[in-house]
């Protein structure tokens, strides 16, 4: 009987290595189905925006590549560096990030809206930020610190309290 056990547990664990095995022959990365991914020809700095010139697109022939890399130009083209990327490595997604719209001590325009009314002032961000982030502003007039949503255009919407 224990001749039986031994068995039925080889038996079992080779089709679960089997089973291991075809699921993941059948089931590729996400980025290997892309078939292409883009890597930078030289080195790129952290805090560089990422230009057409930098940049190429190659064909991917290493199945076993992990996943969460760039697969097309467009992608990283206009972003900025959050690490340095090494020339001929893929660029991964999360090493990147938007250019900010507003730069820490620049001037920018305060709007506050309610109803019809409309109220606008200039502030100085105490931080950097992209569209779409919430930030803290001086008001240069009165000295008060508000917090306000970066728009498109480049102002600060503020909140009301």
């Amino acid at each position: 009987m224990r001749f039986r056990r031994i068995t039925r547990y080889a038996r079992a664990m080779a089709q679960s290595v089997l089973v291991a095995s075809f699921v993941l022959g059948q089931t590729p990365p996400a980025a290997a189905k892309d078939g292409y991914a883009v890597v930078p020809m030289q080195t790129i700095y952290p805090g560089e925006t990422i230009s057409v010139s930098q940049v190429e697109e190659v064909k991917v022939t290493n199945p076993n590549l992990a996943g969460g890399y760039a697969s097309s130009v467009d992608q990283v083209v206009g972003m900025v560096t959050k690490r340095t990327l090494l020339q001929g490595r893929t660029i991964p997604l999360s090493g990147l990030r938007e250019a900010y719209a507003i730069k820490r001590g620049s001037s920018v325009r305060l709007t506050f809206a309610l109803g019809n009314m409309l109220i606008s002032a200039s502030g100085t961000p105490l931080t950097d930020a992209g569209v779409g982030d919430v930030i803290k502003v001086r008001n240069i007039d009165s000295g008060a610190i508000v917090s306000g949503t970066v728009m498109a255009d480049g102002t600060v919407q503020v909140m009301a309290k």
